[in-house]
């Protein structure tokens, strides 16, 4: 007789509370929201984030990510989540740091 089957199952992300927890981080570091994309294949979540006065900091998107973290458990939720910020799109981000490098 074989042991116990593990059972796996993910429970559907709520996305109205997410978009609340991603609202009100970026507005405690001051920054605005651009755009939520949802993946629903993947269900991967993009965040972009500005800033009217200034540039996005690293800070900022970390803020973000680690609120949502907080209040989304992964290993019940299973998503993923990228923020960024405008202006500066992967390519030229991956050209800037091959730059520095040299």
């Amino acid at each position: 007789m074989e042991g116990p089957e593990e059972v796996f199952f993910f429970i559907d992300m709520d996305r109205n509370e997410f978009e609340k927890v991603v609202e009100k981080a970026v507005a405690e570091r001051g920054c605005s929201l651009v755009d939520i994309m949802f993946n629903d294949d993947d269900n991967v979540f993009e965040v972009t984030i500005d800033k009217a006065d200034a540039d996005v900091e690293l800070a900022d998107c970390e803020y973000v990510h680690r609120a949502v973290l907080a209040a989304f458990d992964r290993n019940v939720e299973d998503y993923a989540l990228t923020v960024g910020s405008v202006g500066i799109d992967a390519a030229e981000a991956d050209e800037m740091l091959k730059t520095i490098k040299e």
